[in-house]
């Protein structure tokens, strides 16, 4: 008997954890909520209210402008598309903005070589008080996702208590599991506990969550980008380690594009975003956005990077010349108040990331430093390829001192490999 119990013990921890072998790189896609939020007036704006006009003319974009063959593949809903429940208990889709529901919109979005992600919520409304998902509409709700063939949920967490939570996003994983269907679950569990442990349990949200949600959302202001970076750098002992393959941290969606960035805070954004390892869920105007917001979204280089196969969140390596991780102060008197902070992330091939970050808001800063000062090997010689500009700069030893120059609010990047290992870099 006691052998029958701990089989059945593992057979349901199994099914718990979802293990569905998705996101082993971060997701990059379109979501509706930042640029479109809960516009549902239809007859006055309807080239921009959340219908299915506005997913089927970004999901044209997505296939066409060139961004589902850099692997912008996920076409998100977000709120404000539910209409109801039927007389079965089934979510139903506004019928005058979806009039053709969403099983259509998800086949739209496969014939063009996308996925269909969806919007629910962990509670009894959805934050903008549609109907939500309360524990006894778990598992008919996830069955009805997968008959439409969505391919990603993003589970809120409005209108429920911790108690409520705690049931519901595993057992929803549990019954996404259950459909058969590959569907990517992101939870906004974590940010509804304040994001740090005792109350958020990472290692349980990585077995049953593909992404999640910690801190708040994002605006269209530079302020949110950096609250959220502020958040993020400084619980990073213990967000770092949590993010991988199949589990990941997510900041929030990127804002260029929008109104709230300048040139230099939009590439400062998509850097930023990049070393975290954070999804790419854009929220902008695909019919409308600039060539130059297209270059800084459309990098090949930065998304080879973001797309790394080791998945390893980055990290702030020095802030304002005092360094996280050990390593030599003497040369850092003289920068101690340069506003620069140093961001690295390990990548595969013994290649990294760095990113040089600005915070000063007066005018273009010369920073001197070197790589032995960055705590790199002393035995290797490096070649680096600024990420924006594609410069290379090579015959770097770890002593060799060198100048990179960053705009206010701005950033350089650089993809760093050892010579010696990787001969030239790969494009």
């Amino acid at each position: 008997m006691l052998l029958k119990t701990v089989v059945l013990l593992a057979l349901v921890a199994q099914v718990l954890m979802l293990e569905n072998g998705l996101l082993q790189k971060p997701p990059m896609g379109w979501l509706a909520w930042e640029r479109f939020r809960c516009n549902i007036n239809c007859d006055e704006d309807p080239k921009n209210c959340i219908s299915e006009r506005l997913f089927m003319e970004m999901a044209d974009h997505l296939a066409q402008d060139g961004w589902r063959d850099l692997g912008y593949t996920y076409l998100n809903i977000d709120d404000c598309w539910i209409g109801g429940r039927d007389a079965k208990g089934r979510l139903v889709p506004d019928p005058k903005r979806f009039p053709n529901g969403i099983a259509f919109l998800a086949d739209y979005a496969h014939s063009l070589g996308l996925k269909l992600g969806i919007y629910g919520d962990m509670g009894n409304f959805t934050c903008m008080g549609y109907p939500g998902t309360t524990l006894d509409k778990v598992i008919q709700d996830a069955q009805t996702f997968a008959e439409w063939k969505v391919d990603m949920l993003k589970l809120d967490g409005c209108f429920s208590t911790p108690e409520e939570r705690a049931k519901g996003y595993p057992k929803m994983a549990a019954a996404l599991n259950a459909t058969g269907r590959p569907i990517a679950f992101s939870c906004s569990w974590p940010a509804y506990e304040g994001g740090l442990p005792p109350k958020v349990n990472y290692t349980l949200l990585a077995e049953i969550c593909n992404l999640w949600r910690n801190y708040d959302d994002i605006q269209d202001s530079w302020s949110s980008v950096l609250s959220i970076l502020n958040w993020f750098v400084d619980n990073q002992d213990i967000l770092q380690p949590v993010a991988g393959p199949g589990h990941w941290n997510d900041p929030d969606m990127l804002l260029i594009g929008n109104f709230g960035l300048s040139f230099e805070q939009a590439r400062a954004q998509m850097a930023l975003w990049t070393v975290l390892a954070a999804p790419l869920f854009m929220s902008t105007d695909l019919r409308t956005i600039s060539a130059q917001n297209m270059d800084i979204l459309q990098n090949p280089l930065m998304i080879k990077i973001n797309q790394d196969p080791l998945g390893i969140q980055g990290r702030r390596i020095l802030k304002h010349g005092a360094w996280h991780t050990g390593g030599v102060r003497e040369h850092l008197l003289s920068q101690e108040k340069s506003h620069i902070e140093v961001f690295m992330r390990p990548l595969a091939n013994e290649a990294s990331a760095l990113v040089f970050f600005s915070r000063r808001t007066d005018m273009p800063y010369h920073y001197h430093t070197s790589l032995a000062q960055l705590n790199f090997d002393n035995s290797s010689t490096y070649e680096a390829q600024n990420v924006y500009t594609g410069d290379v700069i090579s015959g770097l030893h770890s002593k060799t001192n060198f100048t990179v120059i960053i705009n206010p609010s701005g950033v350089v990047m650089w993809y760093l490999y050892p010579i010696r290992k990787l001969g030239t870099p790969q494009h």
